[in-house]
């Protein structure tokens, strides 16, 4: 009760001389922290989860937005439960560890309002000022992260280097278009991962190029390509206009991913610079060409 009454006494003198405006209340320093990860399970809730070194004193650890207040839990690695108390307000809270930490201690607490799941993606929203990691469900395999595509394969996460704010879409269950191409005595199979429709598809080889048409805006749309039947560099067009697209390699590194998300309906067209049966010469170009797109986007993010 006293400890109570001495964090109440402490926070009213504090705003008795700070301006509410400018109030910035702190009991210590900022805490070390080992790992900040949120965990993402099938039952909708975030859990967020911060592992701060030892310390001789008070400590402050800032917390994510939209925590719910009822769930924190700060123990020490043994599940002992520490002395706390929560500083500032709404989304620009934090925690206190009000007494010295011998062992690394654990700060565990819900969010809510930062996760939407609807019958094929799921969405979350989030920021936070260092590096945090994000552990996905067991069986997602495949993220959108701020519109950029990441192969999670076998990892179970990812590393937001610096911190920062990232939007993340993935789908529950990926659905898959599978387009087969023949060619002379070759069959070839393009897939397609989005939760839209695809209309006309078509390759020619004469022109280099395969189409397809899209009925929604604004939908993300995954085309994994063998490189031997439409090799790159590639132009993507929407209705004759040049539109902007990611492209990665494959894990097996015998196909391409091109992912697109088109402001408008209309026809998809992508063009590349070899084909089959001519493409063989090129290859060492195009994977020089794809890896020189992909170091700087993965310098800010890495998997987990």
């Amino acid at each position: 009760m006293f400890k109570k009454i001495l964090i109440i006494s402490i926070i009213c003198a504090s705003f008795a001389i700070i301006p509410f405006a400018d109030a910035q209340l702190s009991f210590g320093k900022p805490a070390y922290q080992k790992s900040t990860e949120l965990i993402l399970d099938e039952t909708n809730i975030v859990q967020a989860k911060h592992v701060i070194s030892s310390s001789s004193g008070p400590v402050d650890v800032y917390l994510f937005e939209n925590m719910i207040e009822e769930s924190i839990s700060v123990t020490n690695e043994d599940g002992e439960k520490l002395q706390f108390g929560i500083v500032g307000f709404g989304n620009d809270a934090s925690i206190s560890i009000l007494e010295p930490v011998k062992e690394n201690a654990v700060v565990e607490y819900n969010l809510k309002n930062i996760f939407w799941k609807s019958d094929s993606i799921s969405k979350l929203d989030i920021g936070y000022p260092i590096t945090f990691s994000i552990k996905f469900e067991e069986d997602t395999k495949i993220i959108f992260l701020n519109n950029n595509l990441i192969q999670l394969n076998d990892k179970k996460g990812i590393s937001v280097n610096g911190g920062g704010y990232v939007v993340i879409e993935y789908y529950n269950e990926i659905p898959k278009i599978i387009e087969e191409v023949e060619w002379e005595e070759n069959k070839f199979n393009v897939e397609i991962i989005t939760d839209s429709k695809v209309n006309g598809f078509n390759f020619e080889q004469t022109s280099k190029s395969i189409s397809f048409e899209v009925n929604e805006k604004n939908k993300i749309f995954s085309i994994i390509l063998p490189e031997e039947l439409l090799g790159g560099p590639y132009l993507v067009l929407l209705d004759g206009e040049k539109i902007d697209y990611q492209q990665q390699q494959v894990k097996d590194e015998k196909n391409i991913l091109l992912s697109i998300k088109p402001q408008s309906t209309g026809e998809i067209t992508i063009i590349g610079t070899t084909v089959i049966p001519e493409f063989s010469m090129f290859i060492p170009l195009i994977m020089g060409f794809v890896i020189v797109l992909t170091i700087p986007f993965m310098k800010k993010f890495s998997l987990h």
